[in-house]
């Protein structure tokens, strides 16, 4: 089964502020290993809101936002899919990678990433 995982932004991501060396470095190394375990399919970093857009429908009317976006909470900074057998092992792998924030970053640090089955084929 296929799962999406994607992590929210932070203040430092909402204000353009590029990624801390060590956490890329530590990042790019467990994809690395996920890849090669034929576990993780793809990944990616979303570039900074501030050069972003939203493009909506209201009132049967489509609205163009330019960023950067207020609620940092809604915002995303990256993505990975994964092919797992399931919903527990997919967590598995979404503490593993918050994990790794945490132990870069320190205990200053807050985030959340969501896990989500992706359906089709």
């Amino acid at each position: 089964m296929r799962f999406l995982m994607t992590i929210h932004a932070t203040e430092s991501t909402k204000r353009d502020e590029p990624p801390d060396p060590k956490l890329m470095a530590a990042i790019q190394a467990l994809a690395e290993e996920e890849i090669k375990q034929g576990k993780m399919i793809t990944t990616g970093g979303l570039g900074w809101s501030v050069r972003g857009a939203r493009v909506a429908v209201r009132d049967a009317k489509l609205e163009v936002v330019d960023g950067p976006f207020a609620e940092t909470k809604e915002l995303l900074s990256g993505f990975a899919i994964f092919e797992l057998a399931s919903l527990e092992e997919a967590v598995e792998h979404a503490k593993r990678f918050m994990k790794l924030h945490l132990d870069v970053l320190g205990p200053g640090y807050e985030g959340s990433m969501e896990v989500h089955p992706i359906f089709g084929a």
